[in-house]
């Protein structure tokens, strides 16, 4: 009887080494790792927030509050809108070029053919490029003495041809848009590819048996089933191009004058060349507020959000 109540008294006690799970024990575990992304990336956002609200100057460092100064001085800078402009430009006209040619490309490659996976890792290689390495490269294809693309179209016209694609005021922007285009149309090219791969076959040969022709196929069919992934890589793709800046600055600086500025090299001009770190604070939080409406605008126009 004292050993059986000996046994219960010792089965029912709770054992130093034998404590509850501390359920917070995870959250200790990340809370790290979730301080440094939060130290990374809030950390700087809040400062410039801050900043844009003084007056630091390259010759000034008045840390002082300046109220609405910098934001009240954007509507007034006219260069800055003509940036805006430029970016939207150069977004309307090439997204819709990589999209239909990364998509022409995509149905080229649907079908197996022979070296088709050389062919397209080929393809795909200068997406890999950095974009100032391959704006550096166009530049030198570009160039009047010793660039082999006049030397080319010389040939064509009979005679020697003066094309100055970086200076003169309509040849900037094609070759600005021939080397965007050269570079993200693979991008826009894998990703429809692999959308295209995955339409179900039985649905398109269905059609065409009831005698459906390719672009009734395409739009009634197809398109619908690779919709929410070309609403992606047209999503990128724009977000991406409405923030090109490498490009442009290895091609033509932003010239000729300001022709060619986009909103990210006024701003870079602002912050790392006049050194007016508060003005352009201001700036980078009113791209952020474009970039946000346009992106939730989009988001919900192509039908994302659920």
């Amino acid at each position: 009887m004292t050993s059986a109540s000996h046994a219960d008294n010792s089965g029912g006690a709770h054992h130093p080494s034998r404590r509850m799970p501390d359920h917070n024990f995870r959250y200790w575990i990340i809370a790290p790792s979730v301080f440094l992304l939060l130290l990374i990336g809030l950390f700087p956002l809040i400062y410039s927030l801050v900043v844009s609200f003084q007056q630091i100057t390259m010759t000034d460092y008045d840390t002082s509050f300046a109220g609405l100064t910098n934001y009240a001085q954007l509507f007034d800078d006219a260069r800055l809108w003509q940036s805006i402009a430029h970016t939207l430009i150069i977004t309307i006209i090439a997204l819709p070029i990589e999209l239909v040619f990364g998509l022409a490309m995509a149905h080229l490659f649907l079908e197996r053919m022979p070296g088709r996976q050389i062919f397209i890792s080929l393809i795909v290689l200068p997406t890999v490029i950095s974009p100032v390495v391959a704006g550096a490269t166009w530049r030198l294809l570009f160039d009047q003495r010793y660039g082999p693309i006049n030397q080319v179209i010389g040939w064509f016209a009979g005679h020697d041809v003066i094309m100055l694609w970086n200076i003169t005021p309509h040849l900037v922007y094609p070759a600005i848009l021939i080397c965007e285009v050269w570079q993200w149309t693979p991008f826009m090219f894998l990703i429809l590819l692999a959308a295209l791969s995955n339409v179900d076959k039985s649905l398109t040969e269905a059609a065409e048996l009831d005698g459906a022709g390719f672009w009734r196929i395409f739009f009634k069919i197809v398109l619908p089933a690779i919709w929410p992934v070309m609403a992606i890589a047209i999503l990128i793709r724009g977000v991406d191009l409405f923030r090109i800046f490498d490009v442009i600055w290895a091609l033509t600086s932003g010239g000729p004058g300001t022709m060619t500025e986009t909103i990210s090299i006024y701003t870079y001009v602002q912050g790392f060349q006049q050194f007016e770190s508060s003005y352009t604070a201001a700036i980078a939080f009113l791209i952020v507020g474009l970039m946000s409406v346009i992106v939730i605008w989009a988001i919900r126009r192509m039908g994302l959000a659920k």
